[in-house]
């Protein structure tokens, strides 16, 4: 038989709390600003493919493999919403254009309402 140790001499080290994976907040404008902003700088009258959208937001440092589906959900909730509009295509893919200031302006109204 072994002899036994003292209870408190071989105390396991405390293990350190696993830490979570922080992940940098990335500075610069929300990925519906960028969109937005991507639709009003093109010049073309029927509307800014999705493929083009993506093509602008990799200019502007925007991982587009990473955040494909976030791209994709910001757009059809924008047209939901009624900031941009579908000029072809259905859900994400397609062309878009910003809608008309009347739209922009009763969206914002009513996203302001909710918010009371």
């Amino acid at each position: 038989s072994r002899p036994r140790a003292p209870a408190m001499a071989e105390e396991a080290p405390a293990k350190a709390p696993k830490k979570k994976a922080v992940r940098s907040k990335t500075d610069g404008p929300s990925l519906p600003k960028l969109i937005v902003a991507a639709v009003a700088e093109s010049k073309e009258r029927k509307g800014i493919s999705l493929a083009a959208i993506k093509k602008v937001l990799a200019t502007k440092k925007v991982d587009v493999a990473k955040s494909n589906k976030r791209i994709n959900t910001a757009v059809t909730k924008m047209v939901t919403n009624g900031v941009l509009t579908q000029t072809k295509g259905t859900g994400a893919s397609g062309s878009f254009k910003l809608a008309k200031k009347e739209f922009c302006q009763k969206s914002v109204d009513i996203r302001e309402a909710d918010l009371i």
